[in-house]
């Protein structure tokens, strides 16, 4: 079986700015990304859980979307501008997808 190198794209992220992120995500052409929930976890400020929280603000979701690397320096470059003053980690690593026509 073929194998197809990729780019991985990961972002923690406050809710808040979810709709600025994948705004700029559609804008520098990634044609998809799936975006979680996450529960819990621990950081600079300590741990946290979701169950408890009275409003979105504290809520973080992760996006991650797979891209070909030829898009990759502009994906980058949007969700910098958009996480650059947010609370958020971004995290990049390389991947091999098995259908390379959905990148």
């Amino acid at each position: 079986m073929q194998l197809h190198k990729k780019k991985r794209i990961e972002i923690i992220i406050e809710r808040p700015v979810l709709q600025r992120l994948t705004d700029a995500l559609d804008r520098s052409g990634v044609h998809g990304y799936t975006i979680l929930q996450a529960q819990g976890g621990s950081g600079q400020d300590g741990a946290w859980q979701r169950d408890g929280l009275v409003s979105s603000a504290g809520d973080m979701v992760a996006v991650i979307c797979i891209l070909d690397a030829a898009n990759f320096d502009t994906a980058l470059e949007a969700i910098y501008a958009v996480v650059e003053r947010q609370i958020g980690i971004v995290s990049v690593s390389d991947v091999e997808v098995i259908r390379s026509d959905h990148f």
